[in-house]
């Protein structure tokens, strides 16, 4: 009888880096832009724009950098988030170029200040910068866990970011901006939710398990304890003083709805919900009986059509419902509607009633479609990552993502009242976009380390097979 003895090692099986799915998405997710562009100035001049040669390689480029430095620095990170950006970040381009070309808020601006500024060439800037950011995040990030150092700071950080505009005169009834000499205006409360869920996630993976804990049961809920309700006070009382001081509905709901969805994700307590609804009520009817601008805020969804001859926010408002009902279906198609008519907001917060309009029905589904799968893409991140940090980091930037476009889309629709936020991506904007492609950023680097593969492991003595051969 004979023995041979084969020695093996088992090592880890090397996960799919999933790169090369990445690049194909994002050929179509710059190829689509162009094509929109291109019907743009067919719809609006008879004849290719002029710039579409430039304003493809440039969108081209700011992929093509972005995805090698994800290749280099996030192998394993999840395959759509970058084209998703990408997609919106490009419509959102092509949108605010038709809004520049309209006649009527051309002429609408030279009498008004004199001279008329398109607004692409300044969010195609903010772009390159918004991309910058996210290349730097991923190249200084190595490991997200680092933010965990810095939860305290980054909550001093989030409430100097939503305090600093108190000091500042307001600009169409709201303090959310501030003004930098050179620079033209900053929204801080675009970054300030980075921050404030890096606050979160690091402050609720401590307390979580006293937060979870509850003194009884009542009608099917669990109730906190009394000390317990000290966290969601606070948090709800600085969104009341945002609310107040600043009549920034976008953002005081942001603030405090993000707290809500982590302190659930953490505790999974339903009863944290409930009373994060309402008291969110509570406050929203108590500032709006005595704060004119909330007032007429609520008073215009109330009623959209009540003060339509006025100026303010029931015309636009007005304007926007109207504009969706035109679109039907299929929509009246990119440059030939009318959305222009409501004016300076029309490439800002009601930007999504020229998607109504032009692309209708189906191309607001699309873009809300887009939008979801990204939340959908950060929720999976969130449930595949390691940690426990990392878990509410990614449900927290997710959340806020979510929250954003509810708002903002609810607002423009009458669903709830008008806030005042921007439209991730699409709208223009500087911090905006800018602030929104660091969060994707960050959800890349939490994706990279959750999908990694795990080393394979040292030879051990057990890894060894002997097979026996009888003659």
């Amino acid at each position: 009888m004979s023995v041979v003895t084969n020695t093996t090692t088992i090592g880890a099986i090397d996960a799919p880096s999933r790169r090369n799915t990445e690049l194909a998405l994002l050929v179509f997710a710059v190829a689509i832009p162009v094509f929109a562009y291109a019907n743009v100035g067919l719809a609006m001049t008879g004849k290719l724009p002029s710039g579409m040669l430039g304003y493809g390689l440039g969108l081209g480029l700011l992929a093509g950098v972005g995805h090698l430095v994800v290749r280099k620095f996030a192998p394993y990170a999840d395959p759509l988030l970058l084209p998703l950006a990408t997609l919106l970040n490009g419509l959102g381009l092509v949108l605010i170029w038709r809004l520049d070309q309209s006649p009527r808020l051309i002429q609408r601006a030279k009498s008004q200040f004199g001279a008329f500024h398109p607004d692409a060439p300044k969010q195609l800037l903010y772009t390159a910068i918004g991309v910058a950011l996210f290349i730097a995040v991923l190249m200084l990030l190595k490991d997200h866990r680092i933010l965990q150092r810095y939860t305290y700071i980054s909550m001093a950080a989030a409430l100097f970011l939503l305090i600093l505009p108190m000091f500042f005169p307001a600009v169409n009834g709201a303090k959310i901006w501030i003004s930098i000499p050179g620079m033209g205006t900053i929204q801080p409360g675009e970054f300030a939710k980075i921050i404030i869920a890096v606050f979160f996630s690091g402050y609720l993976m401590v307390k979580r398990d006293a937060l979870a804990l509850a003194s009884r049961r009542f009608m099917g809920m669990y109730l906190p304890r009394g000390r317990d309700l000290g966290p969601i006070l606070v948090i709800w009382g600085i969104s009341i003083l945002i609310l107040v001081f600043e009549t920034d509905l976008g953002t005081s709901l942001l603030f405090f709805g993000l707290f809500v969805v982590m302190l659930y994700v953490a505790t999974e307590r339903t009863s944290w919900i409930v009373f994060g609804l309402l008291m969110s009520a509570v406050g929203a009817v108590a500032v709006a009986s005595f704060e004119p601008h909330v007032k007429l805020r609520v008073d215009a969804w109330m009623d959209p059509f009540a003060c339509y001859k006025t100026t303010g926010a029931c015309e636009q408002i007005g304007q926007a419902i109207m504009s969706f009902g035109s679109g039907g279906t299929m929509g009246t198609g990119l440059g030939q509607g009318n959305s222009d008519l409501i004016g300076f907001a029309a490439n800002a917060d009601f930007i999504l009633s020229t998607v109504g309009e032009e692309l209708g029905l189906a191309g607001m589904m699309a873009i809300l479609l887009i939008y979801g799968l990204i939340v959908e893409r950060g929720v999976r991140t969130a449930l595949a990552a390691r940690d426990p940090f990392g878990k509410l980091l990614a449900i927290g930037l997710s959340g806020a993502f979510a929250l954003q476009v509810f708002v903002v889309a609810g607002g423009v629709m009458g669903l709830i009242p008008l806030t005042g936020m921007t439209m991730p991506f699409v709208a223009q904007g500087g911090s905006s976009v800018i602030a929104n492609w660091a969060l994707i950023g960050i959800l890349i680097r939490i994706s990279d380390t959750a999908r990694r593969p795990a080393p394979a492991p040292a030879p051990s003595p057990d890894a060894e097979m002997t097979q026996v051969v009888r003659p």
